[in-house]
């Protein structure tokens, strides 16, 4: 398995508390609680060519001003030859290009990527349609909760906009794992008012945290 930032956030001990968290939490309802957590919810190509050209234009002008007595061919060729590596390295260190991703940008990114991990992961297939999906994107710092219809019939979004703004404040505030299982257990106690336990209820989605 290829061990990315998203496999190391929670440690063992706290992947265990939120898988128990989350078995707590759907004990009392038919509603099914998932979390995922990805490095990012898009490659954002564009910040990657904006890092890249500009990193190589600002090497490129160092050493001609340098060594080349401020040749302009020299800025011209340097700047295509430096571009390739300095594009390499946005790439690699996702980190670096989130200077030249828009908050708008990343806020449709990652509400698009949660839409597309709840259809991927099976979520939407849930006996009841109660699905929830905690979904974290690391490199934006953005939490989004999404839900299945079944769950929209009686809870709005914006109270799952309630429990995201937990996490996001947990994971700020370097609290990451209380915050989401408080966000857990108390989703799935609005999940138990409105959604309660059956006797034929079974769990239909693991309480793995699941990653990319």
């Amino acid at each position: 398995m290829i061990i990315t930032r998203a496999n190391k956030f929670f440690s063992k001990d706290e992947n265990d508390r939120i898988k128990e968290t989350t078995r707590i939490a759907e004990s009392k309802t038919i509603g099914e609680v998932a979390v995922m957590v990805v490095d990012s919810s898009d490659q954002y190509i564009e910040a990657e060519i904006i890092g890249g050209v500009l990193l190589g234009s600002l090497l490129s002008l160092i050493i001609t001003l340098l060594y080349f007595h401020s040749s302009v061919w020299s800025y011209i060729s340097f700047s295509f030859i430096f571009f390739f590596p300095a594009l390499f390295m946005f790439s690699r260190i996702p980190l670096l290009k989130a200077a030249f991703i828009g908050k708008k940008r990343m806020a449709e990114a990652v509400r698009l990527r949660t839409v597309r991990a709840f259809y991927e992961k099976g979520l939407y297939k849930t006996k009841n349609n109660t699905g929830v999906l905690f979904f974290i994107s690391l490199l934006e710092r953005k939490v989004w909760v999404l839900a299945d219809k079944g769950i929209y019939k009686k809870i709005k979004q914006e109270s799952l906009n309630k429990f995201a703004g937990i996490v996001s404040k947990g994971i700020r505030e370097g609290r990451a794992c209380d915050a989401l299982c408080a966000a857990i257990k108390e989703s799935g106690e609005l999940l138990a008012e409105h959604f309660p336990i059956t006797h034929d209820d079974t769990n239909e989605l693991s309480d793995n945290i699941m990653t990319e």
